[in-house]
């Protein structure tokens, strides 16, 4: 009976054994390989000749017709389709208890991935087009081990590749040769930079710059009555706010920042230091963005008020605290130094408290408000990423939110999930109607502005244009020359976009990186970018995006389904080896998408 198995178990494999060589062998291989395994058959059958003989008898008629059909398949076959490099990846939460937005991203197969979500996201493709969530080639990625090179030296797909960064001098890139879409006009892009908005006015006047951006509120008669200049204005979606964290006395006491938000006169500000465009905030979001000012309008400027609500908190004398803000010109915030100034004089003839003013180090500043650890007053704002409320409420008030504004407030945070897995404006507006009047309630900040901005060229660049969510395509701008130069307000912090929330990272990032999704030059609607569609289900509950073929990462790697993956993943998941980039916040993500898997506990 053990010969009779052996015998079968021998059969088997010399035939299977065939079978899979002659797929990809010819017929000579096959005699090679069966002359290589005869005498260890051959002193197997000397041992068990006689049930070797009956099962050959047994079984004759299946290895011919086996042979036969190998045979005709060898003649036959095409030659086998490449297989893609490694297993193809699939992340997926155990369930969705851990209170993010993603179940799994799943790459099905070399040019396609699949979002499997929580629950619905109609603002899906808005947010798969920003640029935090850019794609990375997979190798790279893990090459770098989620910092280092990776935030000085991104490997995109975008027209233009960095070239080098000289810290504190300029940010250089050459045109990307390979480029799947409209290649770049200028050969060369260069990034300076300039806190000041005279002296950025001045290198444009002088020829020494191609474009700035912000000009001061002061400039904009000047450059329109410039033959040698052009003006855009930037709409004015954004919102500049003054905050709280409310796990730090005394603003843990919600009358204490009900009494503040009626002891500024916001309109005052905005009158005398924003430019042209400019409006008095009545909501958080601005109006432009449907549902924005949905619910009731703010707090009107009250200094009596305020200060007998200040009395009934406990500070009938008011109290000390400071002033915190980072010295970076924005659209949100024209004049940083000048409106601080005004605020702790308002603050001090309307309510009694005594501020004193501390300005930070840009990134210093954002690490410290995202982390939660500003115990004073600060200053800071927001830019729309793309138009929809999800932008502005979720990323500061959802349940992913970062620490900047303390302690979350639940009823809000309720009524925002809810609000966020709706379609369609009209439904939604009921929610947000709610969530601004809580926002009112318990003021996490006071909305003040939001400011008009604008860019300037000179008048020989073509094809100029201002992008109303600050991401201008310096690739589709001529300069009718080799290089174009650009001034912005400050230097990047970082190129790994997927740890920054600066404008001007963001701005850096978009000329070299591109996401599954596009907004348009100078627009705001979602177009096709590294992907052709992200098609959703009847529910929007799954997400199944379609990679364009043959596009190539600037390191010559060809962009996959795995490249997609690893991209999110690193960012999704919290215990991720490659979960470090820059300062680890990873707010966008978090604040889009709800928060991370595996998040240690707090």
């Amino acid at each position: 009976m053990k010969k009779n198995r052996f015998l079968l178990l021998i059969g088997l494999l010399l035939i299977a054994a065939m079978t899979v060589t002659a797929c990809t062998a010819t017929s000579g291989d096959i005699q090679q390989a069966v002359e290589q395994v005869a005498p260890t058959l051959e002193a197997a059958a000397q041992e068990i000749a006689p049930t070797i003989a009956a099962a050959a008898t047994e079984i004759a008629p299946t290895v011919a017709a086996v042979a036969t059909e190998v045979s005709a398949a060898v003649a036959t076959s095409e030659p086998a389709a490449e297989e893609p490099a490694g297993d193809l990846m699939v992340v997926a939460a155990p369930d969705c208890d851990y209170g993010g937005l993603f179940k799994e991203i799943a790459a099905i197969d070399p040019l396609t991935v699949q979002f499997t979500m929580c629950a619905p996201d109609p603002a899906f493709p808005s947010k798969v087009a920003f640029t935090s969530f850019a794609i990375q080639p997979s190798e790279y990625l893990e090459s770098t081990g989620g910092t280092g090179e990776l935030l000085e030296h991104p490997v995109g797909t975008g027209p233009y590749m960095v070239d080098h960064w000289s810290r504190g001098e300029e940010l250089v890139f050459t045109k990307n040769p390979n480029y799947w879409g409209d290649p770049a006009f200028a050969d060369t892009l260069v990034f300076r930079w300039q806190s000041e908005s005279a002296a950025r006015l001045l290198e444009l006047q002088a020829g020494s710059v191609d474009g700035i951006d912000n000009p001061g509120p002061d400039d904009f008669e000047t450059i329109a009555g410039d033959a040698n200049l052009q003006l855009l204005e930037r709409p004015a979606l954004n919102i500049f706010y003054v905050g709280f964290n409310n796990v730090f006395a005394p603003f843990d006491n919600e009358k204490v920042r009900q009494a503040i938000a009626m002891g500024i006169d916001r309109a005052r500000i905005v009158d005398n230091f924003y430019p042209p465009g400019s409006e008095v905030a009545t909501h958080f979001t601005p109006c432009a963005i449907p549902n924005g000012c949905a619910g009731e309008d703010w707090y009107e400027f009250d200094p009596e008020a305020a200060r007998a609500l200040l009395a009934e908190a406990g500070f009938p004398d008011g109290f000390e605290t400071e002033i915190a803000y980072r010295d970076v010109v924005r659209g949100y915030l024209p004049d940083p130094n000048i409106v601080a100034q005004d605020i702790q004089a308002q603050l001090a003839e309307n309510l009694g408290i005594t501020a004193t003013i501390n300005v930070m180090e840009s990134g210093a500043f954002l690490d410290a408000a995202d982390s939660g650890s500003l115990e004073g007053i600060y200053l800071l704002g927001w830019g729309a990423d793309y138009p929809d409320m999800t932008n502005f409420l979720d990323y500061h008030f959802g349940v992913g939110a970062s620490a900047q504004f303390g302690e979350k407030f639940t009823d809000l945070t309720d009524v925002l999930t809810q609000a966020a897995s709706l379609a369609g404006d009209d439904a939604r507006a009921p929610l947000y109607e709610q969530a601004n009047n809580l926002i009112k309630q318990h003021v996490p900040m006071v909305p003040v502005a939001h400011g008009g901005s604008g860019v300037a060229y000179l008048a020989a660049v073509q094809n100029a244009h201002v992008s109303p969510l600050g991401n201008e395509a310096f690739s589709q701008m001529d300069p009718g020359k080799d290089t174009f130069v650009w001034m912005q307000n400050a230097e990047p912090i970082s190129l790994f976009c997927a740890d920054e929330t600066d404008g001007e990272s963001l701005r850096a990032c978009e000329q070299v990186t591109e996401a599954l999704l596009a907004y348009e030059v100078g627009g705001t609607a979602v177009v096709p970018s590294l992907a052709t569609s992200c098609d959703p289900n009847e529910d929007l509950t799954v997400w199944t995006c379609h990679l364009r073929e043959g596009v190539t990462f600037h390191d010559g790697s060809a962009l996959d389904a795995n490249d997609v993956v690893m991209t999110y993943v690193i960012q999704w998941d919290a215990s991720h080896p490659l979960h470090v980039g820059n300062t680890g916040a990873f707010s966008y993500f978090s604040g889009l998408w709800g928060g991370f898997l595996n998040a240690p506990a707090e």
